[in-house]
């Protein structure tokens, strides 16, 4: 059914040579480690506070969420502009203060504070995921590509289950709330210092200095947006991944809550639960050059979703713990090659000058359907029980794969074109 791909001869660990390419690398999995530490204790001391309350952990997602959706929209056009790694540094920086923040919120037992600064948070962090996006085409060879972004999607996986684990023990044992928050705060502000030793192509740097007047950015978002609708392979990601989201929103405001609530196990077993998905993350991944060279990234994105929704749906027939860890390792197995193929599809189907608004406008759309979702997420929970609400996100997963089947249908890869910038050799110490 696929097209045979030539073998992609450049592996994660020929990556990590790349000086530039290492350094991003770090500054990422220490924020992914920070952040899942965050996440986790936030949702738990939600769900501590409020009794097990879906509606308050929804309200914490969608105020992460919101930003992507709208702020995000229009963080592309800047991204292109400006200087990405300095939008990626400052990012972190500002981040890591507004981390600290929380410190005072969780003091308090104030949940408005809590909401409004992870909206803070993630709004600062909409301007960082489009020009990290931008980034790694200009610093990595392009065939490359989907090797770099299936190590990124295996590293961050790795690290937040990390995170996760550590934000269970703290939490489940220590009690320890602040601890957790204080450490993501220096996680970040140690991302910071390994994304400023990144250097960039000259022609990645201030090139448009002076800020876009309003009619610019709207003509400039527009044209990214006209760019996506325009692209079947594009369009085709953007039905997949929305459709995804409507279930996976719902999933992921009520999986802590199921695993905690529904079936009684203590939170430390979350960590565990994740442990599993992480592990399986890391195996599909190793793989990915094995894929790449037998099937298009866009094949591996359709199946992997069909396969994510059929084990969604079998959550709703998971009646204790030991059948949760395959479940999880199932998920994590068909995740990477997922968001890796995503990734690749994008960044080898668009102009890297106008990649960070494209990205910006993908996320929009996306975020705004996860919005949809975790909205009716406790309604839905309410009215037909959690179980059920994974078996309907099931369903709409694979109805997302099958649909994306079909539009990819036919859709050849652009052909290599040689960049100076990006076709290097692999080497200890080499720069872009």
């Amino acid at each position: 059914m696929s097209e045979p791909q030539a073998e992609t001869i450049i592996r994660g660990r020929d990556l990590l040579r790349l000086r530039d390419f290492r350094y991003l690398w770090l500054g990422q999995i220490v924020s992914n480690f920070g952040d899942a530490l965050t996440h986790l204790t936030l949702v738990l001391y939600i769900n501590r506070l409020t009794s097990g309350d879906t509606q308050a952990i929804a309200w914490l997602l969608i105020a992460l969420a919101i930003p992507t959706a709208t702020i995000g929209l229009v963080a592309g056009v800047f991204v292109d502009r400006w200087d990405r790694k300095r939008v990626m540094v400052v990012s972190d920086m500002l981040r890591g203060f507004l981390t600290f923040g929380l410190v005072l919120a969780v003091t308090t037992n104030q949940l408005w504070l809590i909401y409004g600064l992870a909206f803070c948070h993630a709004s600062v962090g909409a301007f960082f995921a489009p020009a990290r996006s931008a980034v790694i085409p200009l610093i990595v060879p392009k065939d490359g590509l989907l090797a770099a972004n299936s190590l990124s999607q295996m590293s961050a996986v790795f690290f937040r289950v990390l995170g996760t684990a550590v934000a269970g023990v703290l939490v489940g044992t220590l009690n320890a709330f602040n601890l957790a928050f204080v450490m993501d705060a220096f996680t970040f502000f140690l991302s910071a210092v390994f994304i400023s030793q990144v250097v960039l192509p000259k022609q990645d740097e201030l090139e448009t200095a002076v800020s876009p007047t309003i009619s610019a950015i709207l003509s400039e978002l527009k044209e990214g947006v006209l760019l996506v609708a325009g692209s079947r392979v594009l369009l085709g990601i953007l039905v997949a991944i929305s459709v995804t989201m409507l279930g996976l929103g719902a999933v992921n405001v009520l999986l802590a809550p199921f695993v905690v609530n529904d079936m009684g196990l203590p939170e430390t077993w979350f960590g565990a639960l994740e442990f599993a998905q992480s592990a399986a993350m890391i195996l599909s991944g190793m793989f990915i050059t094995a894929l790449a060279s037998r099937f298009k990234p866009t094949t591996i994105i359709s199946v992997g979703l069909i396969l994510l929704g059929l084990v969604f749906a079998w959550f709703s027939r998971a009646s204790n713990l030991w059948q949760l860890f395959p479940l999880m390792f199932l998920i994590g197995l068909a995740s990477t090659p997922i968001n890796a193929g995503i990734a690749t599809t994008m960044q080898t189907s668009v102009s890297n000058d106008i990649l960070g608004r494209v990205s910006a406008a993908l996320h929009a759309v996306i975020n705004t359907t996860s919005l949809v979702s975790m909205f009716l997420a406790g309604s839905l929970a309410a009215f037909m029980g959690v179980r059920n609400v994974f078996l309907l996100a099931g369903v709409l997963v694979v109805v997302a794969g099958v649909a994306s089947w079909q539009i990819f249908k036919g859709y050849q890869p652009p052909q290599e074109e040689a960049q100076e910038s990006i076709n290097q050799p692999v080497v200890e110490g080499s720069t872009s």
